[in-house]
């Protein structure tokens, strides 16, 4: 069994100064915390994985082609692979969410692991 807490883990970027923070990976799924300051937006984008997530703090629009959801502190989200979506925080706080992909982001761990080898 593995316990982790949030603040010893190490942050990397993932669209300018929006970060992301590794909490579990396995070879099936991936728990990723999303940091969001305000004025952040996370552009729109699309990846072979099925992303679902929750809303730890915070308020934002998530956008997929036409549609436009809010999203706040506790609501989960589901985007199907090869959606587009993009992120656009609605408060003058930081937001936190908790992404859960499968299969995990390659990309994000070979950042991770590039961030660590420094």
């Amino acid at each position: 069994m593995r316990v982790v807490r949030s603040s010893g883990l190490k942050a990397f970027p993932l669209f300018n100064e929006i970060s992301g923070k590794i909490v579990f990976n396995s070879d099936k799924v991936m728990f990723l915390l999303v940091e969001i300051p305000p004025r952040g937006i996370v552009p729109e984008h699309s990846h072979t994985h099925e992303q679902m997530g929750f809303c730890l703090k915070g308020k934002a629009e998530f956008i997929s082609g036409k549609e436009t959801m809010l999203v706040d502190e506790g609501m989960f989200y589901w985007i199907k692979p090869e959606e587009k979506h993009g992120v656009l925080p609605l408060t003058d706080e930081t937001s936190l969410f908790l992404d859960v992909f499968n299969p995990p982001r390659e990309d994000y761990i070979e950042r991770f692991d590039k961030l660590e080898t420094k």
